[in-house]
Formats: structure tokens, C-alpha cells, sequence
């Protein structure tokens, strides 16, 4: 996964591991944001390489929540 000129390939990482999480267990955008207590179009301005929006600390906590996963399955098992 490389990284645009907005985001640094580990926050690209992140999200393109809870995209693909989400989109695996069929969860919309909308549902997903409902769920974290965010709006709709944080989640879509996370998803799109044209913002410069990313998940945090307390963002990934609660993802592994909602996604029934450990934090850790959106990390790399390597540094990038």
C-alpha cells in the first residue's frame, strides 16, 4: 500500500484495513459512523485519499468494538 502526498502509507494502512473489514462484515459507511458516533462524511472524507481526515487512538478502540476484532488487526505486522 503506498501513501498519496496527503497521508503516510501506516495511516493508508489503517484505513484501507477498516475498509476492508467493513466492507467484509457489510457495514456501511453510514452504519459505521452511526455506531462511532461520528457524522457520515468523516467516514467518507477517512475513506477518500483526497482528505486528510484519519482514524485515531480512540477511533481504532472503538472500531475493534463495533468490527469484533482486536485493535492490533489494523495494524501492519511490520513497520512501513
Amino acid at each position: 500500500m503506498e501513501a498519496n502526498n496527503n497521508i503516510e502509507a501506516i495511516e493508508q494502512y489503517i484505513i484501507d484495513a477498516v475498509r476492508q473489514r467493513r466492507t467484509a462484515l457489510k457495514i456501511s459507511q453510514e452504519k459505521l459512523a452511526n455506531e462511532l458516533n461520528v457524522s457520515k462524511g468523516f467516514i467518507a472524507n477517512v475513506e477518500n485519499s483526497n482528505y486528510r481526515a484519519k482514524y485515531n487512538f480512540k477511533h481504532l478502540n472503538e472500531l475493534a468494538k463495533i468490527l469484533k476484532c482486536s485493535p492490533r488487526d489494523f495494524l501492519p505486522e511490520q513497520a512501513l
